[in-house]
């Protein structure tokens, strides 16, 4: 984890600076770090920080809008094709925040609930991965609008998540796999038609 030094915000944008050590080992600028499993690029190296800006899609999909210096992120470099593969492939393009709703201690781990919009409940699966704040972990419950994911102890201390409290926000990133299957299922060849309607070709198509 790292820690927000300082927040500029600009027109419709931010500049963070974070306080960290260890992910700028090797780093260059240009390099992409994922902050909260959102994925920025280095545009300025220190010692013992790095900066990068966020553009309003990044503001608006994401809870970097609501951090507050001092505040902890999750920090990863980006993987290479020898970097063993311990959760699943995470890309840094979060879809959503979710909100905890609840936590429960169940032995020695807590459960967490995150709640997120319906539209994008299609992607979570049970026993399936989801990425929180970057942290690729198991969906072990699913709801009509929410899901769970449990953590063991040493989880807890060592990403974001295990810090929440109920009402906190978290980045949401879904399974990659999930939106291309939809979309492959979707998709029409040929230019799209809007407002088409029912036409004798659709119904020749369609066996009628």
């Amino acid at each position: 984890m790292g820690e927000v030094l300082s927040i500029e915000s600009g027109e419709k944008s931010l500049k963070l600076k974070i306080k960290c050590k260890k992910v700028l080992e090797k780093a260059k600028l240009g390099d992409s770090i994922a902050t909260n499993g959102t994925c920025l690029t280095v545009t300025k190296l220190g010692s013992d920080y790095f900066t990068a800006d966020c553009m309003y899609e990044t503001v608006k999909r994401t809870n970097l809008k609501r951090l507050t210096v001092g505040d902890k992120v999750n920090l990863e470099k980006s993987i290479t094709l020898a970097t063993p593969l311990g959760g699943h492939l995470v890309t840094g393009d979060v879809d959503c925040e979710g909100r905890v709703v609840a936590i429960i201690s169940e032995g020695i781990a807590k459960i967490y609930e995150i709640e997120i919009e319906r539209k994008y409940m299609k992607y979570i699966v049970e026993k399936g991965r989801v990425t929180l704040d970057g942290a690729s972990l198991t969906v072990m419950k699913l709801g009509d609008m929410t899901f769970g994911v449990s953590l063991i102890p040493h989880t807890q201390e060592m990403i974001t998540l295990g810090k929440k409290r109920v009402g906190d926000y978290i980045n949401v990133e879904t399974d990659l796999v999930g939106k291309y299957v939809e979309r492959l299922l979707k998709f029409q060849d040929g230019p799209f038609k809007e407002n088409e309607g029912i036409t004798m070709e659709f119904l020749l198509k369609n066996g009628f």
